[in-house]
């Protein structure tokens, strides 16, 4: 019976052996979601010999209950509303908008520090595997999914060690496939799943995304 990783870069060992079929084909790419998707999918992409990029989304959290998903944003101008969120709080759309200008902050920043505004790779006619570290209310994730979408990728497969199954199956129709290691029933929160979740810093996500970009992934299995 599943119990919890030990830790993020755990997990992503894990999950690599789920997609062994994705092993250096020479159309694919792991985009991780950062910030704790990035140690899970730098396991992953060292492990298949595939490149890493990240796929940059903010999570549009409910005020004064920030954990609580009310849509998302991803690069390219995507944003994903749960409308039933919006409904149930009576959120106005002042408070949407506001919310979204100051993650659109945030997503900027990250991406010169992550990226230093470079354009994400040409997705067009790619398999992609984007990677998380758990699927909760799915929100980022299936902000990632619509701008994946829109590039016109060839492929898209959602991979994540731990996620809930309703948002499993709720990707499974937007995706083309969902590889989910683990979907615990009650499922809780990601977080629980981890017997270390501490959060992933800006440093360690420049870090991983330098190693996997300088160097050849034959040399990244013992780091």
């Amino acid at each position: 019976m599943f119990q919890q990783f030990e830790n993020k870069r755990e997990a992503g060992k894990q999950l690599a052996e789920a997609l062994n079929d994705y092993e250096g084909r020479q159309d694919c790419l792991i985009l991780a979601l950062p910030r704790g998707g990035v140690p899970v999918a730098y396991e992953v992409a060292k492990r298949l010999s595939l490149p890493l990029d990240v796929l940059l989304v903010r999570k549009l959290g409910v005020p004064g209950h920030e954990e609580l998903a009310m849509g998302a944003i991803a690069t390219g101008g995507i944003r994903v509303i749960n409308h039933n969120i919006l409904q149930q709080l009576y959120l106005s759309p002042a408070a949407l908008e506001q919310v979204t200008i100051k993650e659109e902050k945030e997503l900027n920043r990250r991406n010169r520090l992550y990226r230093g505004n470079l354009p994400i790779p040409d997705l067009k006619r790619k398999t992609i595997i984007v990677v998380d570290d758990g699927l909760a209310t799915g929100a980022t994730m299936k902000a990632a999914v619509a701008t994946l979408q829109a590039a016109k990728a060839n492929s898209i497969i959602v991979a994540v060690p731990v996620g809930a199954t309703f948002t499993c199956y709720e990707l499974a129709e937007l995706a083309d496939k969902v590889v989910c290691l683990y979907r615990p029933d009650p499922f809780g929160g990601v977080g629980q799943w981890y017997t270390d979740f501490s959060q992933t810093s800006d440093e360690e996500v420049q870090q991983l995304l330098a190693h996997a970009k300088h160097q050849p992934m034959n040399e990244l299995v013992n780091t």
